[in-house]
């Protein structure tokens, strides 16, 4: 598992916001971020029947499925921690659905967190 540099630029508190608005904006930090490392987005927010993919990125024909936590502060734990086994296995199940939906080239795929506390964006590459 190798987590990327913390991204953190400017103010070091999220904007406080509700849920549903925190978590849209955490995901478009994460879009921001791995598109600043070369990666192209495909999808954000897929819907299937059995559930919702938050965010596909592909670079180098590698397609990253990314699950993106955000969290105003750590008062009730890391954000990654929000990622258990039960949501690991739904997440899979689901890129399996979008791999089914979008025959696409791929040379291998990969299951990033995309952990925001405040404003500090940590990317853990390969968490499951």
């Amino acid at each position: 598992m190798r987590a990327s540099p913390p991204d953190s630029a400017g103010d070091r508190s999220s904007p406080d916001l509700s849920k549903r608005a925190r978590g849209r904006w955490g995901e478009d930090r994460a879009a921001s971020h791995y598109r600043r490392l070369g990666y192209t987005v495909l999808d954000r927010n897929w819907r299937s029947p059995s559930g919702e993919l938050d965010l596909v990125v592909e670079r180098d024909g590698i397609v990253v499925f990314s699950e993106v936590k955000t969290r105003r502060d750590d008062r009730y734990g890391p954000a990654a921690a929000a990622v258990g086994p039960s949501k690991q296995r739904r997440i899979r199940l689901l890129a399996l659905e979008w791999l089914d939906a979008h025959r696409i080239r791929r040379d291998g795929i990969r299951f990033d967190v995309v952990a925001i506390t405040g404003v500090q964006v940590n990317v853990i590459e390969s968490a499951f």
